[in-house]
């Protein structure tokens, strides 16, 4: 099992948001997680990656190693990736530059060669087209002045370039027209592989029209209350957040 998720519980400032989630991601697989705001799908992902300011307990082994313990940089040198819900400005900072930085520092941690220029234009060029991202992307500061479909564009060239073993995207579909979800789906959907393991965040069905998951999540609470196919997808999408009685939602509220 690549990931395995065992008991997590997580607060912030004495405020409990995860209240034991227990998942586990094989190899090869993607995994969407739904649920409405406020649900945990965004802290999970987070503490995946290792952002600051939250205490955790429980188990998170990513390959056979204590995730929790590990620092963010460690995180992403073993191939953890985070494609952001929000992506942040970073102006002065040129995209080539970012993205050749990042590549380099990842290949120094596996002990490989950095990456030359050329090779490295060679690189961004081909996953570039994938994407529909005109050249222009890469002279201009991270995600400075770039629309809300620009800057998702600009986490799946990350992603595509950085090539992670375990990628988690956080809401990719937030803020995309029809004709971008299709392109940014298109181009996520080209990095699946039998090494290469997805968590994909959404409060969405149509995202999942696109890239198909093999195993859906409904996270309520805190928790993940149930799991399933397609068909869950398109239940939620028909009902909403409930298990048919309505009082789904409720009952995970009123729970200790």
């Amino acid at each position: 099992m690549m990931l395995h998720i065992e008991d997590l519980h997580v607060s912030i400032g004495g405020h409990e948001i995860l209240r034991g989630v227990d998942l586990d991601v094989g190899a090869g697989e993607v995994h969407a997680i739904m649920g409405p705001n406020g649900s945990g799908k965004s802290t999970l992902a987070n503490v995946l990656a290792g952002r600051d300011g939250y205490e955790a307990g429980g188990a998170v082994v990513f390959q056979g190693e204590d995730l929790l313990s590990m620092t963010p940089e460690e995180r992403a040198g073993a191939g953890v990736f985070l494609a952001l819900q929000h992506p942040t400005e970073i102006p002065g900072v040129g995209n080539l530059y970012f993205l050749r930085t990042a590549l380099n520092s990842l290949r120094r941690r596996r002990g490989l060669d950095e990456v030359g220029v050329s090779e490295f234009l060679a690189l961004a060029e081909e996953r570039m087209k994938l994407l529909e991202m005109d050249r222009s992307f890469m002279n201009r500061s991270v995600n400075e002045g770039f629309s809300g479909g620009e800057k998702k564009r600009n986490e799946t060239l990350q992603m595509a370039i950085l090539e992670p073993t375990l990628a988690i995207l956080d809401e990719t579909d937030s803020g995309l027209d029809i004709d971008a979800l299709r392109v940014v789906a298109r181009g996520i959907n080209a990095q699946r592989s039998p090494e290469r393991a997805m968590i994909v965040i959404t409060h969405h069905q149509r995202l999942l029209d696109y890239i198909v998951p093999d195993h859906i999540h409904v996270m309520l609470g805190g928790r993940i209350v149930r799991s399933g196919g397609k068909d869950l997808a398109l239940e939620l999408e028909a009902n909403g957040y409930g298990d048919g009685s309505g009082d789904l939602r409720r009952t995970l509220e009123a729970a200790p």
